[in-house]
C-alpha cells in the first residue's frame, strides 16, 4: 500500500493520483514478498512516495474511516482489511482482518460511522465498525438483488455528494448484449438500499469513480473491452454530469471506434462524454 503527499492537490491531479494509488495497490498485491523499487515510479513534481502498509494479501479498494482507519477490500481472498495509524506518522502499525469469506469484497465506502463493503451481488454494512476492530459486528445486508454473475461482477463502490451509494454492475462478458439492463451500467441506491436505480448505461467495467469537488459531476473510468489489438481499443475517462447518459458499450469503444460485431446494427447509441 503506497502514500502519496503534496501540499496542495489540483483537481486533476488528485483524480489521477486516486487511480494511481489504486493500480499500486493491487500491483504490491501481485508482487506480495518481494522488494520494490519505488524510484522507478514516476510521479508530478512536488509528489512523494513511500510504503503505508504491507502484507495485505490482495489489496483492491480502499476507504478511509471517520477516525482515520483505512478499510481495504479484497476478491479471490475474500477479506476486507482495517489499516491502522496508531501514532498518526503516517505508517501503518497494524492491519486487521474485520472480514473474511466473503464473495469477492472487491468494493468498501465508509459514512456515518458505518463500512460499507460490496460483495458479488450484494451490498453489506458494518455499523460502528472503527471502535469494534477486533471484534467486528455482524454484517447487516444492505440490498441482494444484484445479478450473482462472476465476470466483472466484483465492484468499486462510493457515496456521491448526493448522499447515494454508487454501485456499478459489469458487463458478464468481454462484449455482448443482455436482456437484463442493468448490466455494463452504474447503479445507486440510498445508504438503506432503497430507490435502487441505474445512473449511467452503457459502461463495461468501471474500476474507480469520483465527483468533481465543486460541480459535482461524476468522472469514472471505464475498461474497454478485448481482442481488438495490443492497443485497441483505449480504456476510458468518462464524464456523468446527469442520469441517464450512454457510454456506448457494447456498439462503441473509446471515443468513435464502432464494436466489428454490435457497431453495425443500426440503433447503436450516440457517444456521451469522453476523454
Amino acid at each position: 500500500m503506497l502514500l502519496f503527499k503534496k501540499n496542495s492537490l489540483k483537481i486533476v491531479q488528485a483524480f489521477s493520483i486516486f487511480c494511481f494509488a489504486i493500480f499500486y495497490s493491487i500491483s504490491f498485491s501481485v508482487v506480495y514478498g518481494q522488494e520494490i523499487n519505488l524510484n522507478r515510479i514516476k510521479l508530478p513534481p512536488g509528489f512523494e512516495i513511500s510504503i503505508y502498509a504491507s502484507r495485505i494479501q490482495g489489496a483492491r479498494s480502499m476507504a478511509l474511516g471517520d477516525k482515520g482507519t483505512l478499510f481495504v477490500g479484497s476478491r479471490s481472498d475474500g477479506k476486507v482489511y482495517a489499516v491502522v495509524d496508531h501514532n498518526n506518522d503516517n505508517k501503518a502499525d497494524e492491519v486487521i482482518t474485520v472480514a473474511q469469506r466473503l464473495n469477492s469484497p472487491n468494493g468498501v465506502a465508509f459514512k456515518g460511522e458505518t463500512l460499507y463493503v460490496a460483495e458479488i451481488d450484494r451490498i453489506l454494512r458494518y455499523e460502528d465498525i472503527e471502535i469494534r476492530l477486533k471484534n467486528p459486528p455482524k454484517p447487516v445486508v444492505v440490498n441482494d438483488s444484484f445479478p450473482k454473475e462472476k465476470h466483472h461482477g466484483w465492484k468499486f463502490i462510493r457515496f456521491g455528494p448526493d448522499g447515494m451509494l454508487y454501485v456499478p454492475v459489469g458487463a458478464p462478458c468481454n462484449v455482448c448484449k443482455s436482456v437484463d439492463n442493468r448490466f455494463a451500467t452504474i447503479m445507486r441506491m440510498r445508504p438503506d438500499g432503497t430507490n435502487l436505480e441505474i445512473f449511467s448505461y452503457g459502461v463495461r467495467n468501471t474500476v474507480g469513480f469520483d465527483w468533481h469537488p465543486v460541480m459535482k459531476e461524476l468522472w469514472f473510468t471505464d475498461n474497454g473491452r478485448d481482442w481488438m489489438g495490443d492497443d485497441r481499443p483505449p480504456d476510458e475517462l468518462n464524464h456523468a454530469p446527469t442520469i441517464g447518459m450512454n457510454f456506448g458499450f457494447p456498439y462503441c469503444h473509446g471515443k468513435t471506434i464502432k464494436d466489428p460485431r454490435f457497431g453495425v446494427e443500426s440503433h447503436a447509441v450516440t457517444l456521451s462524454n469522453r476523454l
